[in-house]
């Protein structure tokens, strides 16, 4: 993509945010429109594709620090666009000409060059150095370097998500992940060319994907009209990807997920996002893992967690229960005249941690009242609240209270 084309893009439009938007609203912005333009939920809609490709674009910069940082200094620079009466070229010509009392001159500004008689020895600093990781820089243009389009570039990171059982995300899984996703054309390998065909070295920039133009006293670099920066033309475009080289296309993937992965928690799978460009590395691929609740066990670190019903008998009297776990069950016992609401730990019956081992088992004791009683069942418990009359459960609370 050119200069102009990216500076172009209101990114933050695409994702409906803010300029000032965080990370936490970029990225959750991002994921509705992904989820809603999703190939898989609209098939054969082209528009909700377009949508997907240009909020996948919008989020890959976005997401980036440096890259939002340089792509929001050159909107700064130059407005919406190349054209932009706010800080675009046209504003640069109200300053001092080339003859000016201060030697300002445009080459200085974008490092083109090195100083003039006369002026302040500009070097090759300015926004040369800025515009340089954005497009490929002014002074390199002009001097035969590549433009960013012809460079290797890194492909972009994709994230999607994956919903795992409770039990799986304790012992570990492995799981199929299909994903429609931009990717490197099957059909002309990457290339953008039909099939028994290349690309050829663009003969208005000799590759280099930029041209100088001059105007009066001031020479301009920008991305060849020809090639559109790219610096290779392509004569006849593959038919599946039309000469872009990626394509979007379904995948199936599987995916480890290791033992006590939490409910949220971001898993990377290197190389398995968008793909690079002109032979670079692709982008990485980040699996979002969300962890559906379980109806008896809970989690509390690498510990499960578990409240089992008693009687009060099995407490005052002490008693062995069978209590579950994720794997079977165990007997535990319970010493007389324990309390409700006790926790009681069985060793090894946990989340598995990655240093080795597992978490434990916290049983907790919780009586339960029967809510009717029959008459001998009623007439033993008078009988024990006669027996225990003095016993006053109560008593420790007067004393704190100075009753």
């Amino acid at each position: 993509m050119s200069a102009r084309e990216w500076l172009d893009k209101d990114f933050y439009g695409e994702l409906g945010v803010s300029s000032d938007a965080t990370t936490d609203e970029i990225k959750k912005a991002y994921r509705k429109l992904a989820r809603e333009n999703h190939p898989d939920a609209n098939p054969g809609n082209s528009k909700a594709e377009s949508k997907f490709k240009a909020v996948s674009e919008a989020y890959g910069v976005l997401s980036d620090p440096e890259k939002r940082k340089q792509y929001d200094e050159a909107r700064r620079l130059f407005g919406s666009g190349f054209g932009g009466n706010q800080g675009g070229f046209g504003g640069f010509g109200s300053g001092a000409g080339a003859g000016g009392a201060g030697g300002f001159d445009l080459g200085d500004l974008f490092g083109g060059g090195g100083p003039r008689p006369g002026g302040s020895g500009a070097g090759a600093g300015g926004l040369g150095d800025l515009f340089g990781g954005l497009f490929g820089g002014g002074g390199a243009g002009r001097r035969g370097g590549a433009s960013t389009a012809s460079r290797p570039q890194r492909g972009a990171d994709v994230e999607t998500e994956v919903r795992i059982d409770f039990a799986e995300a304790v012992r570990g899984a492995t799981v199929p992940l299909r994903l429609s996703s931009p990717a490197t054309c099957l059909t002309c390998h990457g290339s953008g060319a039909k099939a028994g065909t290349r690309p050829r070295t663009c003969s208005t920039c000799s590759g280099a994907g930029l041209v100088t133009r001059n105007q009066g006293a001031f020479a301009f670099s920008e991305p060849c009209p020809d090639c559109r920066g790219k610096g290779q033309i392509i004569d006849d475009p593959c038919p599946d990807c039309r000469g872009e080289g990626v394509a979007t296309r379904s995948r199936t993937l599987t995916v480890r997920i290791p033992a006590g992965v939490n409910d949220g928690q971001r898993i990377r799978l290197a190389g398995q996002g968008e793909p690079g460009r002109n032979g670079a590395a692709g982008g990485d691929l980040f699996v979002v893992v969300h962890v559906n609740a379980h109806r008896v066990f809970g989690r509390s670190g690498d510990d499960l967690t578990v409240t089992v019903p008693v009687t009060f008998p099995e407490l005052a009297l002490g008693t062995t229960l069978t209590v579950p776990t994720l794997d079977g069950k165990v007997s535990l016992k319970v010493q007389p005249g324990t309390a409700s609401g006790r926790t009681l730990r069985v060793r090894g019956k946990g989340v598995g941690r990655k240093s080795g081992g597992s978490g434990d088992l916290l049983v907790t004791l919780q009586v339960v009242v029967p809510s009717t009683l029959d008459d001998s069942a009623a007439e033993a418990l008078r009988s024990y609240a006669e027996a225990t009359a003095e016993h006053d459960p109560r008593a420790e609370w007067d004393e704190l209270l100075g009753r």
